[in-house]
């Protein structure tokens, strides 16, 4: 009916490439879009946009793996990056979105909640010296409640902003002596120390 229906190759001025399925004169189907810099999109086509499974492969040798809507990532994916960091999860309109893991090549990870690309709701951050943060992020930083462990059983239970201390908290050095009370831009502000017997050691005024 005069409109590119079946197998097909269309070559554009620039470079660029698509090999695959057409129907009703859009790509439909499976095909294969190859960029003038070397990137690489194998997968589903649906109305002229990528949708389906598919993978996508950048000419600095990241790569995705997974599902796509109306030629955004949306859905289960896997994205690697050149530098060998890895993320598993979900995506929503070409982000990082829902429940997700990341694992870094030093033998860190990060499992938990993301929003718009970014860290964001209950999450669990791992390091590979066995340091270890299990609470609220927001914005891609430690925000709200939550736990840090130290790898000598030091441990700090309260309230972070913007990835520091701030707010109420407890830490606990590994002999049993800790602090008790306010903190601000990660520093002891506010509180009392005590010795591992229950003693007051001494006390914090205005970070001093």
């Amino acid at each position: 009916n005069g409109e590119k229906s079946g197998q097909g190759t269309r070559t554009y001025p620039n470079g660029e490439k698509y090999v695959g399925e057409y129907k009703d004169g859009l790509e439909n189907g499976q095909g294969t879009y190859t960029w003038s810099d070397g990137s690489k999109y194998v997968g589903e086509y649906k109305d002229g946009e990528v949708d389906g499974q598919g993978t996508y492969t950048w000419s600095d040798g990241s790569k995705y793996v997974g599902e796509y809507k109306n030629g955004e990532r949306n859905g289960q994916g896997t994205y690697t990056y050149p530098d060998g960091i890895k993320y598993v999860g979900e995506y929503k309109d070409g982000e990082k979105n829902g429940q997700g893991t990341t694992t870094y090549p030093d033998g860190g990870k990060y499992v938990g909640e993301f929003k718009y690309g970014k860290k964001n709701g209950q999450g669990t951050r791992t390091y590979p010296n066995g340091e270890k943060y299990v609470g609220e992020y927001k914005d891609g930083l430690e925000n709200g409640q939550g736990t840090y462990t130290w790898s000598d059983g030091s441990k700090y239970v309260g309230e972070y902003k913007d990835g520091f201390e701030n707010g109420q908290g407890t830490y606990t050095w590994s002999d049993g002596s800790k602090y008790v009370g306010e903190y601000k831009d990660g520093k002891r502000w506010k509180g009392t120390e005590y010795d591992k017997y229950g003693n007051i050691f001494l006390k914090y005024v205005n970070g001093k």
